[in-house]
Order: structure tokens, then C-alpha cells, then sequence
């Protein structure tokens, strides 16, 4: 027979601890100027094993809940950002993460900047705008400011899912054609 008591405190998470989950969040938010996606965040706290993804998912919901972060979503992809109030309590609450997580976050950003950018810099999305047409809305994101922001009208789902899936890689060679065709 399981002990119900037993299960209760190998899975009770302190409140510190919990805290604790919630700044690591706050402190790599911090240290990137583009927003993360669930994914990426997930990704760095269970490959250094700090906690499981479901601690990850709750503290990431009550930051959200909080005000701490903030979330878009684009294209079955939440991407976050810490708000003013999450840096204001980060700044306060830094003293709890041990220099030792501090440097496997910047020695994993330092590694990996590049491709998370990339990853969140190139958004395709779309929506159905009535039966038979969908707006893709497809953009190239440098530094927040929207290098291109472009949006068609297409009549079917599967082109909008084509679209979205080739943005990356033909945005430069789209982009370059746009301004010579415009500029000329």
C-alpha cells in the first residue's frame, strides 16, 4: 500500500524553493533582449536538472498570473518576456540564486544566444479569416523593431502552413528582393 504522507513530502516543493524556480525564470528572461519560448526556458532548468517540467510549467503560470512575465502567441508558440514589475522583483530577490546557477545561465546563453534569437526572430503565423481564407502574417524581428511585417491572403490552410514553414529560410532572399524591386 503507498503511503499517501510519504508521497506528500518526497514531492512538496518549499516555498523557497519554489521562489527559487520562479527567479531562475526571471534572471535568463532578464538577460536576453528578445522573448523566449516555453520550449527554450523548459529546455536550460531541466538540462541542468534544477527542477521537473511541471514545477517549470507552474512557475512560469504564476509569473504570468503575477505580472511578472508576459506571453505571446504565435503560432502554437508562447513566447515570454519579463515586465517591469518582474525586473523590479528580480533586482530585490537576486541575493537567493547562487552565483553557481547565475553562471550556467550566461555560460548556457553565452553558448546559445544566437540560436535562440534566431529561433524567435523569423514569426509566421496565421489565421482564418472566413471559409476559404487565411491571412499569414509573416515577419522578420531584429532588435524589436519589425525589419519586415508582412501579411497575404491566401485561399487555403495548407498554403498558409507552407508559407509559414518556409519564412526562415527564404525571409532574407524575400526581403532583398522587396528592396531592390522598391528602391529601383
Amino acid at each position: 500500500m503507498i503511503n499517501i504522507y510519504y508521497l506528500q513530502e518526497v514531492f512538496k516543493i518549499t516555498s523557497d524553493t519554489f521562489m527559487l524556480y520562479k527567479l531562475i525564470i526571471l534572471h535568463i528572461l532578464s538577460r536576453v533582449d528578445f522573448p523566449l519560448s516555453n520550449a527554450q526556458l523548459t529546455a536550460f532548468i531541466l538540462e541542468k536538472e534544477y527542477t521537473n517540467y511541471f514545477n517549470v510549467q507552474r512557475a512560469i503560470s504564476e509569473l504570468l498570473e503575477d505580472g511578472y512575465i508576459i506571453v505571446k502567441t504565435i503560432r502554437n508558440s508562447s513566447l515570454y518576456s519579463i515586465t517591469d514589475t518582474g525586473y523590479e522583483t528580480l533586482r530585490f530577490f537576486d541575493n537567493m540564486i547562487s552565483a553557481g546557477i547565475k553562471d550556467d545561465i550566461e555560460e548556457y546563453l553565452k553558448q546559445n544566444k544566437y540560436r535562440l534569437k534566431e529561433e524567435v526572430s523569423f514569426p509566421a503565423d496565421y489565421t482564418q479569416i472566413r471559409k476559404g481564407e487565411f491571412t499569414v502574417r509573416l515577419s522578420v524581428i531584429e532588435r524589436d523593431t519589425h525589419i519586415i511585417d508582412l501579411s497575404l491572403t491566401v485561399p487555403t490552410e495548407e498554403d498558409a502552413i507552407s508559407m509559414c514553414g518556409k519564412w526562415r529560410e527564404k525571409s532574407s532572399e524575400i526581403y532583398s528582393y522587396l528592396m531592390s524591386a522598391l528602391l529601383s
